[in-house]
Parts: C-alpha cells; sequence; structure tokens
C-alpha cells in the first residue's frame, strides 16, 4: 500500500468518524458521498421527509471543510435564482455579476422535483462542465464542486420527475431509508433532547480534511490499476442492461465509464491500488438504478429496478 493511498485511507475513515457523531445509520449512503467526492461526481438522494437526507449534507460539507451552499427547489424558482445575474449598478454605470448559490463546492439541491425542467436545466453545464454561461461570459466553477440533489419520492402532485439527461449526469442515486427499530431509538436519544434545528456544530463536527488533502486523494486514485478483465467485467455489465427484457432503456457508454472510475476510488478508499470484482458489484445499483427504465409489462407486474440489477450481478459471471 503506498503513503498516498494510505492517507486517503484515513482521511475516508476521518470524514466517516466526524459525519457518525450527528447521524446514526446512513453507513452505506456516507461510503457512496466519499466515492462520489473523489471520484467528482453527482448524487441524487431520495428518501421520505425526515431521514436526515439535508442535515446528513451539511454534516459531510462541514466534515470535508467545503464551502457549502443550498438551494430550496420550488414551483417559482427560476434559473437566475441558481446561476445568478448581471444588474446594472446605476452608481457606476456598468453590470455587476450578482453569483447565484451554485458558486460554491458543495452544493445541496433540496427537493429538485419540485421545480420546472427549465430550473432544473440550469444545473445541467454546471453537473458536466463545472462552468457557468451568464450572458455570453463563462464564469468556472471551483474543481471540487459536486451537487448532493434531494427528491421526495412519496410526493406525486406538483412535481416535475428528472429527465433522463440530466439523471444520467448523476453519479449515484442513493436511497436514504427509514432507520431500523434500534437506530430509531438511538436517533430519539441523541436528537430528543436538543433544542430548535440541529446543526452539525452543536455536535462537535469539524472539517478534518481541506483543499489539498482532498486534491491528494483524487491524484492518489490515478495510481489505481484496473485490470482489462475488470473492464470487460463492467461492459458486460452495463450492455446486459439493454438486452434485459424487462427494461426498456438501458445503461449508456457513460454509466460504465463512471463505473469503472467510481470501483477505482472505493479501491483507493479500501487502501488497494488495484480493483476486484467486489469493487464494481457494490457500486453497480448506485450507478444503475437511476438510469434503467422499466418495460411496460415490468411496471404492472410491479417490478423493481434495484432486483433487476441484482439479477443481472449474479448471471453477469466475474472476473477470478
Amino acid at each position: 500500500m503506498t503513503t498516498e493511498l494510505e492517507t486517503l485511507r484515513t482521511l475516508a475513515a476521518d470524514v466517516k468518524a466526524e459525519v457518525g457523531k450527528a447521524i446514526v445509520g446512513q453507513d452505506t449512503v456516507i461510503d457512496h458521498l466519499l466515492v462520489a467526492l473523489i471520484a467528482q461526481g453527482h448524487v441524487l438522494m431520495e428518501g421520505p421527509p425526515g431521514t436526515a437526507k439535508t442535515f446528513l449534507a451539511q454534516c459531510f460539507a462541514r466534515a470535508t471543510g467545503l464551502d457549502y451552499g443550498r438551494i430550496q427547489f420550488t414551483p417559482d424558482l427560476l434559473p437566475g435564482d441558481i446561476l445568478g445575474s448581471n444588474l446594472f449598478n446605476f452608481q457606476t454605470s456598468q453590470f455587476t455579476l450578482t453569483r447565484g448559490a451554485i458558486f460554491t463546492e458543495l452544493l445541496l439541491a433540496d427537493e429538485i422535483n419540485r421545480t420546472p425542467p427549465k430550473t432544473q436545466a440550469a444545473l445541467l453545464e454546471a453537473m458536466q462542465e463545472r462552468r457557468v454561461t451568464l450572458d455570453g461570459e463563462t464564469h468556472v466553477l471551483p474543481d471540487r464542486f459536486m451537487v448532493i440533489a434531494t427528491q421526495n419520492p412519496i410526493e406525486s402532485q406538483g412535481v416535475y420527475p428528472l429527465p433522463e439527461a440530466q439523471l444520467d449526469r448523476f453519479l449515484f442515486k442513493l436511497i436514504a431509508a427509514y432507520p431500523s427499530e434500534e437506530e430509531e431509538a438511538r436517533i430519539v436519544a441523541r436528537f430528543g433532547v436538543e433544542q430548535g434545528p440541529a446543526r452539525p456544530e452543536n455536535f462537535g463536527i469539524e472539517a478534518v480534511t481541506g483543499r489539498d488533502a482532498l486534491q491528494a486523494g483524487i491524484d492518489a486514485v490515478k495510481a489505481v490499476t484496473l485490470a482489462p478483465e475488470n473492464v470487460d467485467y463492467v461492459v458486460r455489465l452495463v450492455r446486459a442492461t439493454r438486452s434485459h427484457s424487462d427494461l426498456a432503456t438501458g445503461a449508456s457508454p457513460r454509466a460504465a465509464v463512471l463505473l469503472g472510475n467510481a470501483a477505482r476510488v472505493r479501491a483507493a478508499l479500501d487502501g488497494r491500488d488495484y480493483v476486484v470484482p467486489d469493487d464494481i458489484k457494490a457500486l453497480a445499483t448506485a450507478v444503475l438504478r437511476h438510469r434503467l427504465i422499466l418495460s411496460a409489462a415490468a411496471e404492472i407486474e410491479g417490478r423493481e429496478v434495484e432486483t433487476i440489477v441484482g439479477e443481472l450481478i449474479e448471471s453477469t459471471e466475474a472476473p477470478r
């Protein structure tokens, strides 16, 4: 194990420990957030209200030392509310850029499916190219720019499902599920004595890393090997989604690229400079679930995308 990979592994453990001071459970979600951060990807988090999606993002931003911004998406939100605009200054007789909330490092797009597609699309260029164009002028976003978008699966009225092109920009779709009974008891014991809204600083969460350390971690992943047999495994797994009878639409080549990259990050966070098939299997569901569309017959039968991905993982032969 190289020194750089050992440092990255320690960094990840420190971040998890800090977030764990406030967040009960959600270990898998936190692991995936760390992979997405180092892989420089974006995350869509889905779960019912009250499952700490917003608070988790706040704690994660504080522990990683990233600048944090939040946008509460509503039906009347305009693209300019996200990106900003050039306003005329009568004192100087010049236009001055007023930057929107998107000019940050970790952006929480809360309830993203509550705003119309035109406003949702304002995020596309930023997510894909990490830049914003206003009045023909390009403004570069930070290298570590990351979007954590949340949506509520229960709401069906007044929501606008994300278009496929935007869904494909998210590295992961994560599910923030209800806690177990034991975890819920711990949550009540921990938060039941708090007055007012929960804040990360109230639980002693501090930044345990910084921009330079994160960049060093990103650079360390370059040394992780994705062997040809694992490349072939990723490709076969993704291509299998395009021929499955229960899927109307399979995953794109972008999904295969992102799965391979994320597997390298997971290996690095585990202190390894090589990918094993278990890295790919562990991330496949989160990478694929939002990219697959059930066929009409599968929807009638009540099939679930996660079940199909699990079946594909079982039926696709992995390298030995």
